[in-house]
């Protein structure tokens, strides 16, 4: 029979699981963007090398599984004197792992942008660098919310594998609390209901980003 009176036992629990995997996710979250943002200008870059050393990230860290990225700056570093703790370690990793996606995304949306209006730009006296900060990041953006709210969902669903270095979010706790109480259909079916709160907010977020970056552009239409 289920069981709710475990939800309410152990709610203190679940509630600093969340919040641990709420905090890694937006920890995750920014710094993916930000080595995104960085390895998408290295793709674009003039400098063949640069270009090559952007291209060569996505592809390395797109085709790693994520547990083994951890399982080597978690348990691989410390062998070089390098030790992290769990929960910088799954900051590190995720917006690493993550990063390259970002990057990929960031990458085909500049890519997109309509080079009339770049010549256009240029046409007004404007450097490259101001066209790039005022003209087609603001465009690549808007072009890539919606895909980059779908890796920043599965960002948070893949926190999951930080309980397996000793990381107590939400999946951790889970595993704690399911050993105590010998109710794992319980324990795991909350373990549900807080990743999809969590996965929810952010799509909610996403939606309203993306109205706002697109709000002229659906009034035209």
């Amino acid at each position: 029979m289920f069981d709710i009176s475990i939800m309410y036992r152990y709610l203190h629990s679940f509630v600093d699981g969340f919040a641990i995997t709420a905090s890694i996710s937006i920890a995750s979250i920014c710094g993916s963007f930000i080595v995104g943002l960085l390895i998408m200008f290295a793709c674009i870059s003039r400098f063949q090398a640069l270009s090559a050393l952007g291209y060569g990230y996505i592809n390395v860290f797109r085709n790693i599984p994520f547990i083994v990225q951890v399982f080597f700056i978690f348990y691989g570093l410390p062998e070089l004197k390098i030790f992290i703790d769990p929960y910088t370690t799954g900051v590190l990793a995720l917006s690493i792992a993550v990063g390259a996606y970002c990057a990929d995304v960031l990458r085909a949306s500049v890519q997109q942008v309509d080079q009339d209006i770049i010549e256009a730009a240029q046409s007004f006296g404007l450097n490259r660098i101001t066209i790039y900060r005022k003209i087609i990041l603001p465009l690549a953006l808007r072009n890539s919310i919606k895909p980059l709210g779908s890796i920043f969902i599965n960002l948070i669903l893949t926190t999951s594998i930080l309980s397996s270095i000793t990381l107590n979010e939400l999946t951790g706790t889970a595993k704690i609390i399911a050993a105590e109480t010998f109710r794992p259909f319980e324990v795991y079916f909350f373990l549900l209901l807080f990743y999809c709160v969590l996965t929810y907010l952010l799509s909610v977020v996403v939606s309203l980003v993306h109205k706002r970056l697109n709000r002229f552009t659906e009034a035209e239409a």
